[in-house]
């Protein structure tokens, strides 16, 4: 009873850990954002790769940053910053990005900081490089 007590409770905090429903959280962003999605499971030590779909007002450009928190109960327990465009270039799209671009894909490499079985919510806004917020999901 102990053993399916324990599997219960793996299975839970993974399902936990997967966070599929992305919500917009940015007012007058540069990219609208449709679709947004993160490979699962994002493990310490490993890529995980976003990608966000939608329509750019304005191209992405240079020095664009993309800082990402991670939240429990309302408390930090995950931080984490990048260059932008050096993302998007690691992926084979370079800044300035254009307008036509409908769908942008970059990957991060998840800090073994991470707090494993703690259902975390993470927070990704990138910064465009004219300072406009290009958009947020959390």
């Amino acid at each position: 009873m102990k053993l399916f007590a324990a599997v219960v409770a793996l299975v839970a905090a993974s399902i936990a850990n997967a966070q599929t429903i992305w919500v917009n959280c940015a007012t007058a962003p540069d990219m609208t954002v449709t679709s947004f999605s993160l490979t699962y499971p994002p493990c310490a030590g490993k890529l995980g790769c976003f990608t966000a779909t939608g329509v750019l007002s304005v191209p992405i450009t240079a020095p664009a940053t993309l800082p990402i928190v991670g939240k429990y109960l309302g408390q930090i327990v995950y931080t984490d910053h990048h260059d932008f465009c050096a993302l998007l270039a690691a992926s084979g799209q370079f800044c300035p990005v254009p307008v036509t671009v409908t769908s942008i894909t970059f990957c991060v490499l998840i800090k073994s900081s991470v707090l494993v079985g703690i259902p975390f919510v993470l927070t990704i806004s990138p910064t465009n490089g004219s300072g406009n917020n290009l958009f947020c999901q959390h």
